[in-house]
């Protein structure tokens, strides 16, 4: 358990400096969500006053207009934590009736917003995908976007005598459909330090040293307010590949290899398929592209075991971060085990430091039987 809580704000159109003090004092209330799929965001509430400096002088100046970078930093117990670097999208402002009342509410996407402001139209000759990802992120890198790209699983080298892979629309896009097409994830990570992040393109990272077990139903030891589990049975769908043979003209199905390659199990029981059918939108595309495409649909499909729950991170005494592997313990061993963190929702105010949190696995009973306290 830990009592240390700091919270860091920075803030500008280009470069962020550390905020006015008069601009931290008036902050409120902060709630960041970041997950696996969908974009990531932020919201901060001021308190406004007519004589405070925010009233008078930050919004005329335009110091929290829409496009202004915003990074949040939060140190508990001593170790920093990035846990935003975006930019502002809308400002609201709800006038009280009451002195003290009125306030100022800024929301925003994650820095990976500015990929998605201009539609392009250009192709990638005799590039492979990985290749293609570094060569659409390199502009960004005056915003500290790092790509981190991992090579598809199946190479698919592609032929230059063919039609190139052509992009039309904006670079986030494209980046995220070349990640579907081959079962991979996209998204871009905040930190390790303020103003750097990483563009990261590949499977969905489920290896490594996991976080801090969280524990329920252990008197003292436990550190969640809320945890619950759910299994849907009719989530996973088995696919399969329609393939007609030349001279026949005869089709049949050949099914789509497991998915363990892209996604090392976490279970000893994984849940059964309810329903198979084939993979759609197969025209045109390479015998390594379908294989991919496969691989991606039935790993999209394959966590039907999840978990909701919320914690005090000044009791839980660590920032849960997604993307990553945790632990749970005390649920008994049907849940117990490891799980990844598919999404995380910080809500901040003073003194206070609250986590909601969802994570998925594809089965039942874990396969690592401890976890790290």
């Amino acid at each position: 358990m830990t009592h240390s809580l700091q919270l860091m704000l920075l803030t500008g159109k280009y470069v962020p400096t550390p905020a006015p003090p008069s601009l931290v004092d008036a902050l409120r209330s902060v709630q960041i969500t970041a997950a696996t799929e969908g974009a990531s965001g932020f919201q901060l509430t001021f308190a406004l006053g007519k004589r405070s400096a925010v009233t008078r002088e930050m919004l005329p100046l335009g110091m929290l207009d829409p496009q202004t970078r915003i990074i949040v930093t939060v140190v508990v117990g001593g170790m920093p934590h990035v846990l935003m670097d975006g930019l502002i999208t809308r400002q609201d402002q709800a006038c009280g009736s009451s002195p003290g009342s009125s306030t100022l509410t800024v929301t925003g996407q994650d820095i990976s917003i500015v990929m998605d402001q201009k539609v392009k139209k250009r192709s990638f000759p005799a590039l492979v995908s990985s290749l293609q990802v570094t060569q659409v992120c390199a502009p960004y890198m005056r915003y500290g976007i790092v790509p981190v790209a991992v090579p598809p699983l199946i190479p698919d080298i592609p032929n230059v005598l063919e039609t190139p892979p052509i992009q039309h629309g904006t670079d986030l896009e494209y980046l995220k459909a070349l990640a579907q097409h081959v079962g991979y994830v996209f998204y871009v990570d905040s930190g390790p330090l303020p103003g750097a992040n990483i563009a990261y393109w590949g499977p969905e990272v489920r290896v490594g040293v996991p976080q801090p077990a969280l524990t329920v139903d252990s008197d003292a030891a436990t550190n969640v307010e809320s945890l619950s589990f759910g299994y849907d049975g009719t989530g996973r769908t088995a696919y399969a590949i329609d393939i007609t043979e030349p001279n026949t003209k005869v089709t049949f199905s050949v099914p789509v290899p497991d998915v363990s390659p892209l996604r090392p199990p976490l279970a000893v029981r994984p849940a059964p398929a309810f329903k198979e059918e084939p993979l759609p939108d197969l025209t045109g595309r390479s015998l390594p592209e379908i294989l991919l495409l496969g691989l991606g649909e039935s790993a999209r499909s394959s966590d039907v075991v999840t978990a909701q729950g919320r914690l005090d991170v000044l009791r839980y005494g660590h920032v849960l971060s997604p993307r990553r592997l945790v632990g749970v313990r005390g649920a008994g061993l049907t849940y117990d085990g490891l799980w990844y963190v598919r999404s995380v929702t910080h809500e901040i105010k003073r003194g206070e430091y609250k986590q909601s949190f969802s994570l998925a696995r594809e089965g039942l009973v874990s396969n690592t039987p401890v976890v790290i306290p």
